[in-house]
This record gives structure tokens, C-alpha cells and sequence, in this order.
């Protein structure tokens, strides 16, 4: 067999006593794509941060095309043929995203000024070359969330690497941007090179990766090649148990209309909308990138210019112009970026689950510390959030705990109506059966949901009608029963 491009063995790391890594192996082929899984707080994260220099490992052996390597920083690694797309997305909002994609590598002429007609065509040669459909000369601060994630990994291929790592790689995309990343893939691994996949979305493993590595706990668990392999046993790899179902669904849509919009127009060329969500349902919206899904729960919320339309919330027209109005009117937005969006990062976990209800923990500016415990703790054992404590900082909680968080802040508004973008993105199987438990038992109880999601199999899972979105406008509704992959991305597309 060929030398790897990538061996690591024995990895060991903790944080203030707390081992992170106990036993981090793992091994990568040219030419492959190997599946690095595990769930939130397997030790994954901490693995990938040793590759990239960025921790320091306390024990271990990493060898390089067979030699011995340690990376004292994120330039070594990338000197040495390694390159990373991080889950979590750091553009830099005001530079344009040629100056994004080549920060610091930028071609340069007389006096060391950045010749910026050079730099525009390198970087929109590499953005059409992966037909990203992007222009080099856009700001950062003007595209989508989909939009930012094409371009962080056109600049992780915009190195060369030979090994390629990719941390969620996925989870802001839609399935028309994901197809373009996986074609990328496989002309990666033509030349050669190695990916490194990391995905809570199994499906995509099982459709581009050639072998998986599972690690639990911090430590690794088994590797093997992904024909060898089914759902369910990786499934209970990870999860240390097996799963009976991947989704809790439980409710019984009832005949009441919660909310309604009509003729509704929101930012970007969303223009008559018109749907209904009944008591008890869980409604998806459904599109590609760009169809305005995000748009009509942004206008929902009061965090868009009123465009035109109309809201009726169980039988009242209601005006929302901004998100107080909109939480007064019983609803509530989980957005689809938790960590600059639904969560204050720099807070614990207290802070962070009683912001939306600070005027009932409060008397006048003072807190009162016993409620705001009360409360907390309440969410804290409602939603199972795994957390030492409730003053323990957020930005230490793995993703799915992250996102329960971001649940119980709007659950103790007591809302009729939970708004959901992407409700799962980039959390394991386990916490993602959790978050439809918790979804079915908010419907059960006589509330409604509207989720987006871009994984076809969540919506074919937890959805009780879809609403399918293209080009800002209702492309078409379909109910429970007539449900299928086929059919919403005929729609959508």
C-alpha cells in the first residue's frame, strides 16, 4: 500500500487538568476521502486543532508522507501541505472576497502596492474554476451565509494543500452549493490529494468518503472502509448506543391557524407569499440558496423593513416592526448562526439562557440572582444542556449543547410559534434527536413550528407540509403524504 500523507497516532491533550484527546489515531491515503466522525465533545474539534498547530499535543506521534512532524502554529501546517475550511466562519466583513480568499498572500507590484487587477483574476479564476457562481469583487458583508462558506473553502483550495481538511464543510450550504463542493472533492482526490471530512450529516459520508474513523469520548473507537460499514452501526459508534429512531415525531396537526401571511414581500425580491401554519404542525420551508427562506423569517421577526403583506396571528392582524412586537405576539426566532447571532459567546450559560427575559428576572436595573438561577436551571434540566454549571462560559458547550441553549432563552418567552433556521446544523445524531423531541413536544402541546432546513431528510422526517421557495416567491405546497426528495427539489430547483 502507498505511504500515507497523514499518520497520527497516540494524541493526547488536556485543558486544565480536563483531558480533551486521550487517544487520537488517524491515517489518510492519497487520493481518499476519510471520514473523521464522532459527537459533540468526542474530541474531534481538539484532533484537527493539533493537525493545524493551533494546540500544542501532549503525547503522540504525527508523521508526514512517514516523517516525524510537530506544527508550532497554523503557517507550518500550511507549509507543510495542510490546509483547513473551520466550521465556524471568520471573513473579514469590509474586504472584498479576492482580499478574503488571498489575506496576506496578495500580489504585489512597485513599493509593495497590491495589484489588485492580478488579485481579482486569481481569485475569480478559482471561483470559476469550482463554479461557485461568486464575484471576486464582492464584499464579504453582501453575501449569504451559503454564500461566506463557498468562499472559505475556495480559500482553503486556494493553497494547494495536499491534504485538505474540511470541518462542516456543508452546514450553511444548500443541495445545489453542496453538489458544487463534492464535484471539487472529487477533483481534489484525482490529483491526488486527501480530505479529511468531518459531518453530522451521515448521508453525505456514506455518498463521497472511502473510509471512516470514529472517535468517542476523546478517544478513537474503530476505522474501517465505508463499504464494510451501515447507518446504524456508525450510528451507535458514535453514540455509544443504538438508535431505536433517527426522528421523534409526535405530533397531531390541528385544524386552528396559528399564523398566516398574505401577499407578504421581504428584503432581497421576496414578494407574495402566501402560507398558513395550523396548532399543532410543524411547517417546513424548504428552497435552495438565495430563495428567501431566511428573508421571511427575518420580516416575521421585525428585523427587515416593513415591505408589504400581512400577519395574522391567531385571527388578528398584527403589525411587527421589530422584535419586541414580535415576541409580545408570541414568537420566537432560533436564527441559523447560533455563535454571532443566538448566543453572546463572551457570556456563561445563566447570561445566556435569560437574555430574552431579563424584565422577569429584574426589578428595575437590578437582577434578581435567585429568579435568573431558577430559571436557568429549569431550561437547563428541560432541554438536558450538559453543562458543569450554569455560569460555565457558553463558548466551551459542544454545538448541539449550544444550541439547546439558544432553545431555552426562547422557551422562557413562552412563545406560541418557534421560527427554526436550520434547527440542527452542526450537531451529532444524538443531539439532533433530542431537538425534534423538543420540537414535537412544543407542537404537541398546542404551539407551531416553522422549520427551514436544506437536508431533505429532516424534512421528510419531521415535517407535516412543506412550503417550497424559489426565487423569492411559493414555487409550491406539499402536503405530508406527498413528500419526497424528488419531488421538493423539483420544486425548488
Amino acid at each position: 500500500m502507498e505511504q500515507p500523507l497523514l499518520e497520527a497516532t497516540g494524541f493526547r491533550k488536556s485543558f486544565g487538568g480536563v483531558p480533551a484527546l486521550r487517544d487520537g489515531r488517524f491515517m489518510l491515503h492519497p487520493g481518499s476521502v476519510h471520514a473523521l466522525c464522532g459527537g459533540n465533545g468526542a474530541g474531534k474539534s481538539t484532533f484537527l486543532k493539533i493537525l493545524m498547530g493551533i494546540h500544542r499535543r501532549d503525547a503522540g506521534t504525527l508523521l508526514r508522507d512517514g516523517k516525524p512532524m510537530t506544527f508550532e502554529s497554523p503557517s507550518q501546517a500550511l507549509a507543510n501541505g495542510i490546509s483547513i475550511i473551520e466550521q465556524e466562519l471568520s471573513p473579514v466583513p469590509a474586504m472584498t472576497v479576492a482580499e478574503n480568499i488571498y489575506l496576506g498572500r496578495e500580489p504585489v507590484g512597485l513599493l509593495g502596492r497590491v495589484r489588485f487587477g492580478e488579485l481579482n483574476r486569481m481569485a475569480q479564476e478559482l471561483l470559476d474554476g469550482f463554479h461557485f457562481g461568486i464575484r471576486a469583487d464582492s464584499l464579504m458583508m453582501d453575501l449569504t451565509v451559503a454564500q461566506i462558506q463557498l468562499v472559505e473553502i475556495a480559500k482553503a483550495l486556494s493553497y494547494d494543500a495536499e491534504i485538505i481538511i474540511m470541518d462542516e464543510p456543508t452546514s450553511a450550504l444548500g443541495e445545489a452549493e453542496a453538489d458544487q463542493l463534492f464535484a471539487a472533492i472529487k477533483t481534489l482526490t484525482a490529483r491526488g490529494k486527501g480530505v479529511i471530512y468531518v459531518s453530522h450529516r451521515l448521508s453525505e459520508i456514506f455518498s463521497i468518503c472511502d473510509s471512516y474513523t470514529v472517535f468517542r469520548d476523546g478517544a478513537f473507537v474503530e476505522t474501517g472502509a465505508m463499504n464494510d460499514i451501515d447507518k446504524d452501526r456508525l450510528i451507535h459508534l458514535v453514540v455509544g448506543r443504538p438508535l431505536t429512531e433517527e426522528f421523534v415525531k409526535e405530533n397531531e396537526p390541528g385544524g386552528e391557524e396559528m399564523l398566516s401571511v398574505r401577499n407578504l414581500s421581504a428584503d432581497h425580491g421576496v414578494r407574495d407569499v402566501n402560507f398558513a401554519v395550523r396548532r399543532g404542525e410543524i411547517l417546513a420551508l424548504y428552497g435552495l440558496m438565495g430563495s428567501g427562506r431566511t428573508e421571511i423569517f427575518d420580516r416575521l421577526f421585525g428585523l427587515s423593513g416593513t415591505a408589504g403583506g400581512e400577519i395574522v396571528i391567531e385571527g388578528t392582524a398584527t403589525r411587527i416592526d421589530t422584535p419586541h412586537q414580535a415576541i409580545a405576539a408570541g414568537l420566537a426566532y432560533v436564527t441559523e448562526d447560533r455563535k454571532h447571532s443566538g448566543l453572546v459567546l463572551t457570556g456563561d450559560v445563566r447570561d445566556n439562557l435569560c437574555l430574552a427575559t431579563l424584565d422577569r428576572v429584574s426589578s428595575g436595573q437590578l437582577m434578581r440572582v435567585g429568579a435568573e438561577r431558577d430559571a436557568a436551571q429549569r431550561m437547563i434540566e428541560t432541554l438536558n444542556i450538559k453543562t458543569a454549571s450554569d455560569k460555565l462560559s457558553v463558548s466551551s458547550l459542544s454545538g448541539g449543547n449550544q444550541q439547546k441553549v439558544v432553545l431555552g432563552k426562547w422557551f422562557l418567552t413562552e412563545p406560541r410559534i418557534l421560527l427554526l433556521d436550520e434547527p440542527t446544523r452542526g450537531v451529532d445524531v444524538g443531539a439532533k434527536r433530542e431537538i425534534y423531541r423538543v420540537m414535537s413536544e412544543f407542537t404537541r402541546a398546542g404551539g407551531a413550528v416553522i422549520m427551514i432546513s436544506s437536508e431533505t431528510d429532516e424534512v421528510l422526517g419531521m415535517a407535516d407540509r412543506a412550503v417550497v421557495m424559489r426565487d423569492g416567491r411559493v414555487a409550491g405546497e406539499l402536503q405530508r403524504a406527498e413528500l419526497s426528495a424528488e419531488r421538493l427539489l423539483h420544486l425548488a430547483a
